[in-house]
């Protein structure tokens, strides 16, 4: 009796232990009567199935398997062989497929019946994930062009990339475990590392450019990314370096220095690179009280060569001009060719004019002997125009105007001589000549192109318009001023089609602005008095409006008091159209010109743009400040808003502000700029630094 009840409390003890495995196992399990129906699955399984027991009994197993085939072929198995253990893909109650381990038994009595099943699986979504992303990042690291190694936490290597071995030269065997220290190039010293090794420590990471070498002795350049890999318990265990060869971005990066001031054809320094050398020369010839020479030169019938044995070998008879003038320079002379056939000599701290006479002479004769192109025998010589520092021009701009017009005369008077620059030539007809059939093939070319000039609110630094101003790159004649251009075109009556093109250009630019987050940017325009005086003005401004979709609320016009003053009953009724289609007037070069107060508030205008004139000298001269404080209390009693133009420095700023002045512009906010650089320029701009 005492033997039976300890067998059944054993018995029960097995049981308790079953049922707490069963409940506790950290995988799934089923049991299956012999149909194959479930009976029972644990806590584990019905979280991984996502089915609850009271779900599950009684339904027949085949349900979980996505495919049926499968589920067959797991259940002859069990039948003939009494196991089957494998991958198969089953699904959740939510309808999600997944992967699954699966160990199936049956289970029979003394007589070989079958009596149970017992599934034990466990989903491996979670391993497949991360078996999947190490195969990635093993693919990854083994095809990107970055070399990376991976260290211990004690700086030993533990395994490099492909890209590693082909930057460094070195195998994957050759640096296992080996220190880092053998790619040092040598170039940085103890302080350098130091300091990068305090940022890996401090910060967890460090970036920079670092100079290695390579396995054949080679120093070269990489950016190097060093991350500090910690465990759960916040303790390093590994550091892994990224990095890339720059070599080539380094010679790029030094290609770009030297074609930004070298030409690139001849070798010589390029028009930038004359431009802010001889800016500095200027600078010292001005505070030692030298003398300096501009000599301009242009090479005579360098089109007959270019026409006659082509261009290939034009360009070779530049590069041999350009070397021979090389070799008659003096050490800190400058040579500069400023395209086609035309080049600049500047002769620093000379004694006397004739030194700059003499030295013309020295290059008109070295160019008399012929130049061989190859199997060409070619003649070349030059016409050279010489300005004088500081007797023609005290800047860089007006002594290469000045030798430009020198020039011309050198060559009406015979070519292959030189001249000096005196100020008759001021009204040097072949220049205007030559300009004015640029200019009238200027629009056909798209040698014209706009700038803007920032306007900003005083008073809260919002940028509240842009002045659109209209430039002229010719390939001949470089960058020609505005000043001598537009006069032109107003003789010559180009500039109706050009203003059209300005206000064409200036709309759909301001209309891709206003599309791109800035819906209230102005545009203003300046208006010529030809244009202006057509008579369909008002309902061309009206069509182009329309043509461009442009809000015309940001649309204002300026025109000079020149223009609007001397026909004002005419003028008030074009005036009052362009007001009713929403746009906005303004008066530029306010005081400038012959205001008539009486007619000034009868005009619809909007605002009054202080000249230029004024502001520069609004600490200098009382009279200057006091016209600017007059124009602004005027503006505000004509409910007029009032912008200072050629606004460049603080002093200047902090007057407006003061005296009330609503907007203003000027090299003090920023330069005039092309469309893409106002673009960048009103992104970066914060109201709060004016």
């Amino acid at each position: 009796m005492k033997f039976q009840m300890l067998n059944e409390k054993n018995e029960k003890e097995v049981e308790s232990l079953a049922d707490i495995v069963f409940r506790r196992m950290h995988e799934g399990i089923f049991v299956l009567d012999p149909f194959f129906q479930i009976l029972y699955i644990n806590p584990w399984g019905q979280n991984v199935t996502e089915y609850s027991e009271d779900e599950l009994r009684g339904t027949d197993f085949s349900s979980l398997f996505v495919n049926i085939n499968d589920y067959k072929s797991i259940k002859n198995h069990l039948l003939s062989e009494g196991l089957w253990k494998g991958e198969i893909l089953k699904k959740r109650k939510s309808g999600e497929i997944y992967q699954e381990w699966m160990d199936a038994s049956a289970v029979c009595n003394e007589a070989g019946k079958l009596i149970n099943c017992v599934i034990v699986f466990r989903d491996l979504t979670k391993q497949k994930k991360s078996q999947s992303e190490i195969r990635l990042a093993a693919k990854v690291l083994e095809n990107i062009s970055e070399g990376v190694m991976v260290t211990d936490q004690h700086g030993q290597i533990l395994s490099v990339n492909p890209a590693f071995e082909i930057v460094t030269g070195y195998h994957e065997e050759e640096v296992i475990g080996k220190n880092p220290n053998l790619l040092q190039s040598g170039i940085h010293d103890q302080k350098f590392y130091e300091k990068m090794w305090k940022d890996i420590i401090e910060k967890g990471n460090w970036k920079g450019e670092i100079w290695n070498k390579r396995k054949n002795g080679e120093n070269y350049p990489e950016w190097l990314t060093i991350s500090t890999i910690k465990d759960e318990n916040g303790n390093v265990t590994n550091y892994v370096g990224v990095f890339s060869d720059i070599t080539d971005r380094k010679e790029t990066e030094e290609q770009l220095r030297y074609l930004a001031h070298q030409d690139s054809l001849t070798g010589v320094n390029n028009r930038y690179s004359l431009l802010k050398r001889l800016e500095e020369l200027l600078n010292t010839a001005q505070k030692y009280n030298q003398q300096l020479a501009v000599l301009f030169l242009d090479l005579d019938r360098f089109k007959h060569i270019n026409d006659t044995l082509g261009h290939n070998y034009g360009d070779l008879l530049l590069k041999n001009v350009a070397a021979r003038l090389m070799g008659l320079l003096r050490n800190k002379d400058i040579i500069a060719r400023l395209g086609g056939d035309e080049f600049v000599i500047v002769l620093p701290n000379i004694k006397h004019p004739k030194d700059a006479a003499k030295y013309a002479e020295e290059i008109i004769h070295s160019l008399r002997e012929p130049f061989m192109l190859e199997q060409h025998e070619a003649y070349i010589s030059t016409s050279i125009g010489i300005s004088l520092f500081p007797f023609d021009g005290a800047n860089v701009e007006n002594l290469l105007v000045n030798a430009d017009k020198a020039m011309y005369q050198a060559k009406e008077r015979g070519k292959n001589q030189f001249e000096f620059y005196h100020k008759e030539m001021h009204s040097n007809l072949p220049i205007k000549m030559k300009m004015e059939n640029y200019l009238r093939k200027a629009l056909d070319r798209n040698e014209f192109f706009l700038e803007y000039q920032p306007q900003v609110e005083t008073r809260t630094g919002i940028i509240s318009g842009v002045e659109a101003l209209l430039r002229w790159d010719q390939p001949e004649l470089d960058r020609v001023s505005p000043g001598d251009f537009i006069p032109l075109a107003e003789d010559t009556g180009l500039i109706i089609p050009i203003s059209e093109w300005v206000i064409g250009t200036a709309f759909e630019e301001i209309k891709k602005l206003h599309v791109n987050g800035y819906p209230n940017l102005k545009v203003s325009i300046n208006i010529s008095a030809q244009h202006f005086a057509q008579d369909r003005f008002s309902n061309s401004i009206e069509k182009m409006v329309q043509l461009f979709n442009v809000n015309p609320y940001c649309v204002e016009l300026e025109l000079t008091e020149r223009v609007i003053m001397p026909n004002a009953p005419e003028t008030i009724k074009k005036l009052v159209k362009l007001k009713q289609l929403g746009i906005k007037l303004s008066v530029d070069d306010f005081g400038t010109g012959y205001s008539s107060l009486s007619y000034l508030n009868k005009f619809p205008i909007n605002t009054l743009k202080i000249d230029k004139s004024f502001i520069k000298n609004i600490h200098k001269y009382k009279e200057d400040s006091s016209i600017v404080k007059a124009i602004i209390t005027m503006a505000k009693q004509l409910k007029m808003i009032t912008v200072a133009e050629g606004v460049e420095n603080q002093k200047q700023f902090d007057f407006l502000l003061t005296e009330g002045c609503d907007q203003v512009q000027g090299f003090y906010i920023t330069k005039p700029l092309r469309f893409e650089q106002l673009k960048k320029f009103l992104e970066e701009w914060d109201p709060e630094l004016l």
